[in-house]
């Protein structure tokens, strides 16, 4: 079984400054309240080890391989539990260059692995929730600078 959570949120700052905030991981405890740690170097091919805490959950710390890194495009990773097939997360943050002064962020994760059915409820509740929140947070800390 296999789900998607999409969310996004449009900014209201060329893609660059978004893209500035979105990947300064050391200043993630001090304003994203879903991610709360990203920790080594992020490029394609290497792990990183990434700290979420979905509202309303225990958090989890996780080492995904970065599957790219697009300058003021697209940060992607793959990430499971334990083993391949289990419980895998395809995350992305994607910035769409409106053209206009506006970033339409984009944050979605795949699911896949026997394990997701045991997870769908929080996953479609409380992580998505998470997202939200972050994507606001990214969006405020980016408009007012």
């Amino acid at each position: 079984m296999a789900i998607e959570i999409k969310t996004e949120i449009l900014i209201n700052a060329q893609p660059e400054k978004v893209w500035a905030i979105l990947t300064d991981f050391k200043s993630y405890p001090n304003w994203n309240p879903f991610i709360k740690s990203i920790i080594g170097d992020v490029k394609v091919g290497n792990k990183i080890t990434v700290r979420i805490e979905p509202p309303n959950t225990k958090g989890m710390t996780f080492k995904p391989k970065v599957l790219t890194f697009e300058t003021n495009k697209e940060l992607k990773w793959l990430g499971n539990l334990l083993f391949a097939g289990l419980f895998d997360g395809e995350h992305k943050f994607e910035l769409i260059d409106n053209r206009n002064g506006i970033t339409t962020f984009k944050q979605s994760e795949k699911f896949a692995g026997i394990l997701v059915p045991l997870f769908k409820k929080q996953l479609d509740n409380n992580t998505k929730k998470g997202f939200e929140e972050m994507n606001s947070k990214l969006k405020g800390l980016v408009e007012q600078k």
